[in-house]
């Protein structure tokens, strides 16, 4: 399947919906994804499916309308975001001689939920151009790197996560950059750790949940959960303590399993 064909069909739908979008002083008011989702004429999204249906265009997996449909939306973005950067829209009279300018765009690909998605990220001549939407140097975009602790913590290796993302989005991802991500999540969890607890919880609960742990090999453990209600009636989770299953449904007596920070 050819991209032409795709972007194409993209064409379609995302050019007048990015036309559509409303400029002007103020504050822009407050919208949900939901929102903005249903403001898409149904009558050219269904026509966009059905075409991409009569012409054999996949709409989700590698190369499928959805990629193309997120590199048009977030070109558009980052080319609005070039627009408040400079102060005037590409082609305006108002920036001709000017101080600052676009300068061209330079290509990168982001690892999207959706798979790999090329963008072309517009440049400015004195370099200051820090666009939001897609930062400098990130290469991940949406949900991925929930995606990687997800499959990790369900037991899978850092190969077979690697594997997983080539098979299902077409994605490179090295066995290096999966751990550099997990051990993001270690340093978070230190911080948690180490944060400080009340002196005082009115009501604490003791539960157990069992989940998949790669310890040597992937089995099923108990997780204790001690969860406190705080004097202002919040919530706190005060501790994760991972059994070997053997000690009956009494309170951890293993303390090397200590997850979380305990009272």
């Amino acid at each position: 399947m050819g991209t032409t064909k795709i972007a194409s069909l993209a064409e379609t739908v995302v050019e007048p919906v990015v036309r559509a979008q409303p400029t002007g002083a103020g504050d822009a008011p407050v919208v949900s994804a939901q929102a903005l989702a249903e403001a898409l004429d149904p009558q050219l999204v269904a026509r966009l499916a059905a075409r991409a249906r009569t012409q054999g265009v996949s709409l989700l997996g590698r190369d499928g309308l959805l990629q193309q449909l997120t590199k048009r939306f977030l070109e558009a973005a980052l080319e609005a975001e070039m627009d408040e950067h400079l102060g005037y829209g590409k082609h305006e009279a108002a920036g001709r001689n000017g101080a600052n300018s676009r300068n061209g765009k330079r290509g990168k690909t982001l690892l999207t939920e959706v798979g790999p998605v090329g963008i072309e990220v517009p440049r400015d001549r004195d370099g200051s151009f820090a666009p939001q939407v897609v930062a400098k140097r990130q290469r991940r975009f949406g949900g991925i790197d929930d995606l990687v602790i997800s499959l990790t913590a369900k037991g899978l290796t850092t190969g077979e996560v690697a594997a997983h993302l080539h098979e299902v989005y077409g994605a490179e991802v090295s066995r290096d950059h999966i751990s550099t991500i997990t051990d993001r999540v270690l340093d978070t969890m230190g911080d948690w750790q180490n944060r400080p607890l009340d002196a005082v919880y009115p009501v604490v609960f003791i539960d157990c949940i069992h989940v998949k742990i790669r310890d040597g090999q992937v089995a099923n453990r108990p997780i204790y959960v001690a969860l406190a209600v705080t004097c202002d009636g919040g919530k706190d989770i005060l501790g994760l303590w991972a059994g070997d299953g053997g000690e009956g449904c009494g309170t951890p007596t293993r303390s090397e399993w200590l997850i979380g920070a305990a009272a």
